[in-house]
């Protein structure tokens, strides 16, 4: 009889365990990183009475948790590639509002500013086209200043965020490995510490978000995770910590170390992942693509402006001095590891050339290797100076020891320091310093269009005069050294014409437009004293500036487009990564979901069975019950 009440109170229990347990995976069918629970049972055993074989009853096996180890670690994954990526595509975004196209966009101040020159150029004596000009060059250097300050905000705000993500990762691993010491003191019971479980899958799911993390198992329960390709964050009840510092050998990104016991590791970029690896992607890469982008476009401006203005004449008949302020000359910065003394520097040898990007210039004890960073393409050569990309690299003191090296931004301060260096519209220097006279028995079949210095040359000042001949060539006497050599030998020698195209010799440049006859001449001698106020041949020297090659090609008006596609390509390649590593992300989460997650229409078809289960277990109990009673009673009387 007795084995019938234990068999009733055991079923009683179970099923009450099973109402239970069902009841709290209703609690929690909306609680983030809950796994559903589901009770497992098993035969109570059985009894021999009589040579028969009866059953015990019913009795709790365990209480699992529907989890799938794989399908977990792949949504993890997937959440911290999302991460990274939207976060990348969110701060690009926020970049790209900083460059506006239109009559508001950078570019459209710097073409409005060389093509007041065209005014100049009509109006040499104009005071007033003179200060409009001077209005338009200030309002190009106050908006190349104002964007680097946006973008130094935008650096600092990015920063600031990758230290606030540090912070919470510290604080998820200290949480992980408390946990982790929960689970291993757990371990000795019977039944898996379910609910700590999915506290620990959940803090992994949320550091997964801010940092790629891999996970290791152990036997007493624990998990150990690991950041950075291989560096332990959690072992097992114990946490190291991460910490974002300036890198040392290039003070203008940000770097993650791995700590552990005082010890420091830098962690490599492309190994972060999550929203950390994008924020550190964007401080690293894009921003200073842009700084270098913007950074260039205003060191070439500010260089042609000056050159060209030195070659001119102001009202006084003076030459021309600066006309923005120079650029200081960026210093090297040394790696921590040199072992030498030495101080490099670099400066612009021709504006033209630029290429967007910061340098690594590298001693090897043999000779000098320079680095462009932007594509990792390295030239070697014997020693400094050494010129590359319009730049030239030279040695200030000391001597560079085998192994030391430098980190050189070419473009770092020249947008943030842009200055108009002119306070007077008379300082503008818009005569030429050189004139042209026609033969007086020329033909009218020939015009001249422009005549302006282009290049300092001491042979700028002799008188020059050019003859042409029958078959439209042209002969040119008085020219100095350093003149390209006739294209006919002759004789007598000339050189062959093409309308439209100019005449440069001695450092000027003369265009004539028309058909030359033969016996046509022109002199270019030294512009007379006085002449200055109604000579805008220098004004025409920079309004042409604004269609030189100057960005990998581009026109030097055109150079703010170059920066806009760039980064128009940046923007549309992290939209794309983005929508498709969210879509990836949503769909492993939906898988691991619909294996751990609660249905509640399932529940609720497990509640009916298992309350059906338990009023049939206590009615069996109540009959046994009862027939023990009626026993006893029989018994007693």
């Amino acid at each position: 009889m007795s084995a019938a009440l234990n068999i009733g109170a055991r079923a009683l229990n179970t099923n009450l365990t099973a109402l239970q347990v069902i009841g709290h995976n209703i609690a929690n069918a909306n609680t983030a990183g809950y796994s559903r629970q589901t009770v497992q049972t098993q035969s109570a055993g059985y009894q021999k009475l009589g040579g028969q074989y009866f059953g015990k009853g019913v009795e709790l096996a365990e209480v699992t948790r529907a989890h799938s180890e794989y399908l977990t670690r792949e949504a993890r994954l997937a959440s911290s590639a999302s991460a990274a990526d939207a976060e990348r595509y969110g701060r690009l975004q926020q970049l790209e509002s900083l460059f506006p196209t239109g009559t508001n966009g950078l570019g459209a101040a710097v073409n409005s500013m060389l093509n007041v020159w065209n005014d100049v150029a009509s109006s040499p004596s104009d005071l007033s086209a003179r200060v409009v000009a001077l209005a338009r060059a200030d309002e190009t250097a106050g908006r190349m200043r104002s964007t680097v300050a946006q973008l130094d905000v935008l650096a600092s705000s990015a920063n600031q965020e990758a230290s606030g993500s540090i912070s919470t990762i510290n604080r998820l691993a200290t949480d992980v490995a408390k946990i982790n010491q929960k689970i291993i003191e757990a371990q000795g019971d019977n039944g898996a510490p379910n609910d700590l479980l999915d506290q620990r899958d959940q803090l992994l799911s949320e550091l997964g978000k801010l940092v790629k993390v891999t996970t290791v198992g152990a036997d007493d329960g624990s998990t150990s995770v690991f950041v950075g390709g291989s560096q332990p964050l959690v072992l097992g009840s114990t946490a190291n910590r991460l910490e974002l510092v300036n890198n040392p050998d290039n003070p203008s990104q940000k770097q993650v170390n791995f700590v552990q016991g005082g010890v420091s590791q830098a962690l490599p970029d492309a190994n972060l992942g999550g929203s950390l690896g994008g924020l550190l992607a964007f401080v690293n890469q894009d921003l200073p693509d842009m700084q270098n982008l913007v950074g260039r476009m205003a060191l070439a401006l500010e260089t042609q402006m000056n050159t060209q203005h030195h070659l001119g004449v102001d009202l006084q008949g003076n030459p021309g001095g600066d006309f923005f302020v120079p650029s200081a000359n960026p210093l090297g910065v040394a790696a921590a590891t040199n072992a030498g003394n030495a101080q490099i520097h670099s400066e612009v040898s021709d504006p033209t050339a630029l290429k967007a990007s910061d340098y690594k210039v590298a001693f090897d004890g043999v000779g000098v290797n320079v680095t462009r960073l932007s594509d990792g393409v390295t030239t070697s050569f014997a020693s400094l100076p050494v010129q590359l990309d319009g730049l030239r690299f030279e040695l200030d003191s000391g001597a560079a020891a085998a192994g030391d090296s430098f980190y050189v931004r070419p473009f770092a301060t020249a947008a943030r320091d842009m200055q108009l260096a002119i306070g007077s519209p008379s300082q503008l220097a818009v005569a030429s310093p050189v004139m042209v006279t026609p033969g007086s028995t020329n033909a009218e079949g020939l015009s001249i269009e422009s005549l302006y210095a282009f290049e300092p040359s001491a042979n700028l000042s002799d008188p020059v005069s050019i003859s042409f001949l029958a078959d439209g060539s042209f002969t040119i006497s008085g020219l100095g050294p350093g003149n390209p050599p006739p294209d006919n030998v002759g004789p007598p020698a000339s050189y062959n014409y093409t309308p439209g195209e100019p005449l440069q010799f001695n450092g000027w440049s003369l265009t004539l437009r028309g058909s030359p006859t033969a016996g046509d001449s022109f002199v270019v001698t030294p512009a007379p004293v006085g002449t200055n106020p109604q000579n805008g041949g220098n004004a025409t020297a920079v309004l042409a500036l604004r269609d030189l090659a100057t960005f990998d090609g581009v026109a030097l008006g055109e150079g703010y487009g170059v920066l806009l596609s760039h980064l128009g390509t940046e923007v549309q390649s992290a939209k794309f990564a983005a929508s498709y590593s969210a879509q990836l992300a949503t769909s492993t989460e939906s898988a691991r979901s619909s294996e751990s997650g609660v249905n509640l229409d399932e529940e609720a078809a497990r509640l009916l069975q298992y309350q059906q289960a338990y009023q049939a277990a206590a009615k069996f109990l109540q009959i046994a019950q009862g027939t023990f009673d009626t026993l006893l009673q029989t018994v007693g009387r």
